[in-house]
């Protein structure tokens, strides 16, 4: 199979990487050309000059894409090539969906395919993928899907994946801020912060990103970033979006999306989203 991979950001990369190495003849492209050439030299594998290229050298082309801006720039040029299957991987809003629908040329086949999991999981094929499709939809994806997640699952119709990994994401985003609170409060009344980390990771309230970011927590400025603050601010924007949309009420969402709000202000946006702890710990009012 032909794929065409546009976007080779943290998550993008070494998802391109593992269907390069599954046997999948592969192009690239990347807004910033030097880094799809950098990485298809080390892979051995094609790059495009544009996407209509990228679009025209495949037949299935996968983005993995920061927002719906740059989403709709990139597929406006995809567009224009013989390719006739696009799978969006980034966190998109539904509105973004339905635009790629409507938008798409006729006999064009739109999936909204999010997922689900870190940089780390994104390296070991792991993720957990949320197709808007159904299933005989995802059948002739399932090699590629197979390559770069641990399970798919198809939630029926265009935008279902986009809705469930905001709302997937709120959760993450909100588990995240209550941990800088219960770490700051335990810290407060002079619980040394690994052995209160030990406390949290071995209780009933652990979950399992809690486990894979410890080192975050613990000493974030010592690791690479993986999930910048602003990238949560702006799942938490696109979600709260959604919820007024829809009707439905959303009170601990709106104090995470406050919270991350002000730490971008106060400089933390480009920093990893464990920064919520130094931020709660020493700037927050």
């Amino acid at each position: 199979m032909r794929v065409g991979f546009a976007g080779l950001g943290r998550m993008g990369t070494p998802m391109a990487r593992n269907l390069v190495h599954a046997g999948f003849d592969v192009t690239l492209w990347n807004r910033s050309p030097d880094k799809a050439m950098a990485l298809a030299g080390t892979l051995g594998c094609a790059v495009a000059d544009t996407p209509r290229a990228l679009s025209d050298a495949a037949e299935v082309v996968v983005t993995m894409l920061a927002d719906d801006p740059a989403s709709e720039s990139v597929h406006a040029g995809l567009f224009t090539g013989t390719a006739r299957t696009y799978v969006e991987m980034g966190t998109m809003s539904p509105d973004h969906i339905r635009w790629l629908c409507d938008a798409a040329p006729p006999g064009t086949r739109i999936i909204d395919a999010p997922v689900s999991g870190a940089t780390q999981a994104a390296s070991d094929g792991a993720l957990l993928i949320m197709a808007g499709c159904d299933a005989a939809t995802a059948d002739p994806l399932r090699p590629v899907f197979d390559v770069l997640g641990r399970q798919t699952i198809c939630l029926g119709s265009p935008g279902a994946g986009a809705v469930m990994k905001l709302a997937v994401n709120a959760l993450i985003h909100g588990i995240n801020q209550t941990l800088a609170e219960a770490m700051t409060l335990a810290e407060a009344a002079g619980i040394d912060t690994a052995q209160a980390f030990d406390v949290i990771e071995n209780s009933a309230a652990c979950a399992p990103m809690l486990k894979y970011r410890r080192p975050l927590y613990l000493d974030e400025a010592a690791h690479d970033v993986t999930f910048t603050v602003a990238l949560a601010r702006k799942d938490m924007d696109v979600t709260a979006a959604l919820a007024a949309t829809l009707g439905t009420a959303m009170p601990q969402g709106a104090v995470t999306r406050d919270i991350l709000t002000r730490a971008e202000a106060a400089g933390y946006g480009a920093r990893d989203m464990a920064a919520i702890l130094p931020y709660m710990r020493k700037d927050h009012p």
